[in-house]
């Protein structure tokens, strides 16, 4: 995916955002392997409180600390899902005229879309289970497993 993103920019910047907190270990590993001139950013955003499924509502949490005006932006997302999410991210950073967007997900879940959305860059597509581990959570435990894991068990409380 690393050499895809340095291929399609050919030695223009690009500034990855990464989608809180799940992301934030992809984004990464994702950016060791862009030969690109590159800086980060984040934006939070809200969709599944401490359930495993999406509320249905997405709510901003953190939004961007610099501009991304006429600038390449990678939106780096953990898991595309539902589409709830990356469609509000794709409609909020658009506004702001970045010279190009594009998104890249390490998951693709596509028996969940609600909404029709496509990642440029995809790691790997999955079937229609809960998954935790390398960044991604369950009401914020488990995100530091190295490994990306289905959640068989109903969560409980310690």
């Amino acid at each position: 995916m690393g050499a895809q993103i340095t291929r399609d920019f050919a030695g223009e910047p690009v500034i990855f955002v990464g989608v809180l907190k799940g992301a934030s270990v992809f984004l990464s590993d994702l950016a060791r392997q862009v030969e690109l001139d590159a800086t980060f950013d984040f934006i939070g955003v809200s969709s599944y409180g401490n359930g495993t499924r999406s509320s249905g509502e997405v709510r901003l949490t953190k939004d961007l600390d610099q501009s991304i005006g006429q600038r390449n932006v990678i939106l780096v997302e953990d898991i595309l899902d539902t589409g709830l999410t990356l469609n509000y991210l794709k409609k909020l950073l658009s506004a702001h005229q970045p010279k190009a967007l594009r998104l890249a997900a390490l998951l693709d879940k596509p028996a969940r879309r609600l909404e029709p959305v496509e990642a440029d860059y995809v790691g790997f597509k999955i079937p229609d289970q809960f998954v935790v581990g390398y960044g991604m959570d369950c009401a914020e435990r488990y995100r530091n497993l190295p490994d990306i894991c289905i959640l068989n068990e109903p969560l409980t409380t310690s």
